[in-house]
């Protein structure tokens, strides 16, 4: 089994910054790849950015340029650098683990509001 525990969200500006920090515990030595998910009101959810184990990415097209998906030293933490923050980036931000078992599991989710 493996938790997922996100942070990191709240309200911004439009052009504004967050980052969200997503931390694995549990069997993370089973996890091959992480990545963030996002789901809009009446939307539905959403892949933003992905990573693997050997640091392979992929982005969604309305997020190139401005996100950057990022794992930490100790593996088990993943990060997503959010810069120039658009109103329709307003979700509700998920952290997915993928494990070779192959089971898949999710984060709590935390909000993420941009408004003036």
């Amino acid at each position: 089994q493996v938790q997922l525990v996100e942070s990191g969200g709240g309200l911004v500006q439009p052009g504004g910054s967050l980052r969200l920090s997503c931390v694995a515990s549990g069997s993370i030595f089973s996890i091959h790849r992480m990545g963030w998910y996002r789901q809009a009101p009446g939307k539905e959810r959403e892949l933003v950015a992905a990573i693997t184990s050997i640091g392979i990415t992929n982005y969604a097209d309305s997020v190139k340029g401005r996100f950057t998906i990022s794992r930490g030293n100790a593996k088990n933490t993943v990060y997503l650098q959010m810069n120039s923050l658009k109103p329709e980036d307003t979700a509700v931000y998920y952290c997915r683990a993928v494990a070779r078992t192959p089971d898949i599991y999710w984060g709590q989710g935390t909000q993420v509001t941009v408004s003036s």
